[in-house]
């Protein structure tokens, strides 16, 4: 990380994360005042928009159906693949909470994100003690994209949209598997809002 003043805030990214073992005890011992801003979207959803991705640079995959399931008549999710494992978050979480209070990591609701991106930035500038300098007029909605474009300033109205792998249409998928996956998640998700005291409404 590069040195930073105290008058300044320093911002890494990166997804893997809050679900790699290692990385709460790494960042603990780097700085144990670091603040953490989790983009948590519905479990379901995510898996379908991993697949899609990974379809996209790999064809000859496996259906979202056979990499979801060991057993799908028994229901029986495979939570070792990674787009269904990483939606387990209130597994995930339990590792951070053993270095970090709950008061350090901010969750934005990816959902949110795309209606109401000033909201959900307001929140985060609000949880980084720093002035609300993005607001609303920083950004207008792609129809085409489906999300919204950041402008890069006021009165420069260039803006910065999600590069070409975001945003493509998702693949379909048997609404019953969608529904046995919604089962699988519903008690992850109810102990993710009673830890993190906040509903995302993902039922």
């Amino acid at each position: 990380m590069p040195r930073t003043l105290d008058s300044q805030i320093t911002v890494e990214k990166t997804p893997s994360y809050f679900v790699t073992k290692e990385a709460p005890r790494r960042i603990f011992n780097m700085s144990r005042d670091t603040k953490l801003i989790v983009v948590v979207r519905n479990p379901v959803t995510r898996a379908i928009s991993d697949y899609t991705q990974t379809l996209s640079k790999k064809p000859d995959i496996p259906t979202f159906e056979g990499l979801s399931f060991r057993n799908r008549s028994l229901g029986l999710v495979d939570t070792s693949w990674n787009a269904i494992r990483i939606g387990m978050y209130a597994v995930h979480l339990q590792s951070w909470l053993q270095y970090f209070p709950l008061s350090q990591i901010h969750f934005v609701s990816g959902e949110k994100l795309i209606t109401d991106p000033a909201g959900e930035m307001g929140k985060v500038q609000d949880f980084l003690g720093i002035r609300r300098v993005i607001t609303d007029k920083h950004f207008y909605f792609n129809k085409t994209k489906g999300f919204p474009c950041l402008k890069k300033t006021e009165s420069n109205s260039s803006p910065r949209c999600l590069g070409k792998s975001k945003g493509r249409t998702h693949v379909q998928i048997d609404p019953e598997v969608i529904e046995q996956l919604r089962d699988f998640y519903r008690p992850y998700n109810i102990k993710f809002y009673e830890t993190v005291g906040q509903d995302f409404r993902w039922e």
